[in-house]
């Protein structure tokens, strides 16, 4: 990479007129760097933002396989914010003129420090504080965003972690998509079947840390009768203290389901044009846990 950027919170400009590899606009000027990790390997999964002097985005985007990144923008003054998972993130403020190279060079991103976690012991989902949502399609079309209202969890924390379990149970009877009729519809056989099959449940076998604050938690869910394994992409979010100071910790998860999977198929539409769920469902999970007492 062309120039090489250290320490200051402004770049050094390079600027080579005219560009040769690259067509710019009248006006407009080129903004590029690499970004490294501490033994100097491209940082492949890097994002990108720049912002106007004013704080206005201007263009975001992700390294390439090399860590490079490179855009096109109007001659001006602009700050770049550069983040990866698992490592701190990137600030610069640099000035591009117009027909001109603005390299920052080689960025190295520190690894983070990943945030602390709980202790050993059993804890539990604090329904208040937690939500279980879904994310489908309508017919292809508008998507349906709904949840879960009754649920219940614990999870059995070892160290280390890796050796940690969890259990959830589901209501499903629960689920809420803010339209009566069409919840009554995803109750009924040509869905959820809740009668036959009143919750869903997850077991978990098995915790992976993937780098920094990410964790893959691989399990079985059972759901309307069917057993499959599912894994939850978990970002652990660090501890902290409650209304009353007790500690909980938090986290995100997100998977994403198949109906077929899990013989969930409607045999006939309710009149009116009541909605029906597409293929795939994104399930996201928003959880705090507390020490059971």
């Amino acid at each position: 990479m062309i120039g090489r950027w250290r320490g200051s919170r402004t770049s050094r400009v390079q600027r080579t007129s005219p560009l040769a590899a690259l067509q710019t606009p009248p006006s407009a000027g080129v903004l590029a760097c690499r970004v490294l990790d501490p033994v100097n390997e491209p940082v492949r999964h890097a994002e990108f933002t720049v912002t106007d002097a004013a704080g206005r985005p201007v263009v975001s985007g992700g390294a390439d396989p090399y860590g490079s990144f490179v855009t096109t923008v109007p001659a001006g003054e602009y700050r770049l914010a550069v983040s990866a998972e698992g490592y701190t993130p990137y600030r610069a403020t640099t000035q591009v003129a117009e027909n001109t190279l603005a390299s920052l060079g080689d960025v190295t991103l520190q690894v983070a420090r990943p945030p602390e976690l709980p202790d050993a012991g059993d804890w539990e989902i604090e329904s208040a504080h937690s939500t279980i949502g879904f994310t489908a399609r309508h017919i292809g079309l508008a998507r349906i965003h709904g949840r879960f209202k009754s649920f219940a969890g614990v999870i059995r924390l070892t160290d280390p972690v890796e050796r940690s379990a969890m259990h959830v149970v589901i209501d499903a009877a629960s689920i809420d998509t803010d339209m009566r009729m069409r919840d009554d519809h995803l109750r009924s056989a040509d869905f959820l079947d809740v009668e036959r099959f009143p919750t869903l449940e997850f077991y978990s076998d098995r915790f992976l840390h993937k780098g920094g604050n990410r964790w893959a938690v691989t399990g079985a869910l059972s759901l309307h009768g069917v057993t499959r394994t599912v894994t939850l992409d978990t970002e652990y979010l660090g501890l902290g203290n409650g209304m009353e100071g007790e500690v909980r910790a938090a986290c995100r998860a997100t998977t994403e389901l198949h109906r077929d999977d899990f013989t969930v198929s409607w045999q006939t539409m309710l009149a009116r044009g009541i909605a029906v769920v597409g293929p795939s469902i994104r399930v996201d999970l928003d959880v705090q846990v507390v020490r059971k007492g």
